[in-house]
């Protein structure tokens, strides 16, 4: 059996369709074991963090997110089965399916305090834009690997930057800043892993670095605004978060005081007032960190992080271990994706990083983000288990 890429006829490998005894026993154990982990710790911080939002339902969203998780469980088991060189063969697909997510929502979705992210499913939420991130990375890795003989040319990199951009847009036009970082960290990643010259990165970071100074800084001194005013106060206000404490840097204030109450060993549930009164808003999704802080205090908090370093770790050594370029890759877009939601996430709450609404994976309150994360650890297994069989010895 032969697959296409580009002009090149490619045979499917008999690692792409190995028996299921020897699938499960080239898996990464560890790396299985870390993400399980951080769903039960995750779920036990969802339990204390909602206790009191919902009177007489304690469990109401510790339930709804362990639904999820199940959910997410048979996504990752049907992740793994799958061989990656399918995505590749079938990118445009992939890429096609990408974007009608992102046009779905204009369609189906209600306008939740100005944003159209979320589809109503019965009593649950769909957003479509997590689950994008990991079509946007399988596609945009697809079409680099049809490409390999030439990413040094710089006509590659700006088609596949090109390509990425109609799902970022859709995406940023929600409007969904934080998301939209997302995927241009995926986009970034996907690309240096490609090997894509050192050059062309450098000119990209500094057109990256140009634009975001043009719609932060110069277009709105120019009278162009291409942000809504609160979305640049969320990017420039961690800067000085006593601009306007009972206003704009409200959020930023209240949860920066979360953290340091805390302590070392946290407040416990009960005495954890910025979450129990409410005072700290969004505290179950955008500054879930913050709220676990104050219960759990630096020693929850250090296990957590800890957690999230051990599924980083893995992450890695499933690009070392892949078997072509393509599946390096996508766990390099999904590795980078990851690492970029908990810094930016973790980061903001305490004051060192903008306020963009990333939510903190296998946490933060939404079933959309926990299925979808627990579908890319199945994509990395799936991966690991059709890597190279000397790197297994």
């Amino acid at each position: 059996m032969i697959v296409e890429a580009g002009r090149q006829r490619i045979p499917l490998r008999a690692r792409d369709a190995v028996d299921l005894g020897a699938l499960v026993r080239r898996l990464d154990l560890v790396l299985l074991l870390a993400a399980a982990a951080l769903v039960g710790y995750g779920l036990w911080a969802v339990s204390g963090i909602t206790r009191f939002d919902v009177a007489g339902e304690p469990g109401y969203f510790v339930v709804r997110q362990a639904i999820a998780a199940a959910l997410g469980a048979v996504g990752l088991v049907a992740a793994i089965a799958i061989p990656p060189s399918l995505y590749r063969l079938h990118w445009r697909v992939v890429y096609g399916g990408a974007l009608v997510l992102m046009v779905v929502v204009y369609v189906f979705a209600e306008a939740v305090r100005g944003s159209k992210r979320w589809i109503d499913v019965g009593p649950f939420q769909f957003q479509p834009s997590e689950f994008g991130k990991l079509l946007f990375v399988l596609a945009i890795a697809g079409f680099l690997a049809e490409r390999h003989r030439q990413l040094g040319l710089l006509r590659t990199v700006l088609s596949a930057i090109a390509l990425g951009v109609a799902p970022m847009l859709l995406v940023f036009l929600q409007p969904d800043l934080g998301t939209a970082l997302v995927y241009i960290a995926a986009l970034a990643a996907v690309l240096f892993v490609a090997g894509v010259r050192w050059l062309h990165l450098a000119l990209l970071a500094v057109l990256a670095v140009t634009l975001v100074a043009s719609v932060v800084w110069l277009l709105p001194s120019a009278g162009i605004e291409v942000l809504k005013p609160y979305q640049t106060a969320r990017l420039t206000g961690f800067t000085n978060p006593n601009a306007d404490p009972s206003g704009l840097t409200y959020n930023l204030n209240q949860s920066i005081t979360a953290v340091g109450a805390g302590g070392i060993d946290g407040r416990g549930v009960g005495e954890a007032s910025q979450t129990r009164f409410d005072y700290l808003p969004e505290h179950a999704t955008d500054f879930v960190f913050a709220s676990f802080a104050e219960q759990r205090g630096f020693f929850g908090a250090a296990v957590l992080l800890l957690l999230y370093l051990l599924v980083v770790w893995r992450g890695l050594r499933v690009v070392t271990v892949a078997g072509d370029l393509y599946g390096a890759m996508v766990a390099g877009g999904i590795v980078f994706a990851f690492i970029f939601q908990v810094f930016v996430n973790v980061g903001m709450t305490m004051g060192i990083a903008p306020v963009t609404g990333i939510p903190l994976p296998f946490v933060t309150v939404g079933g959309s983000s926990m299925v979808a994360n627990l579908v890319a650890i199945g994509v990395l297994q799936a991966i690991h288990a059709r890597g190279r069989p000397d790197l297994f010895r």
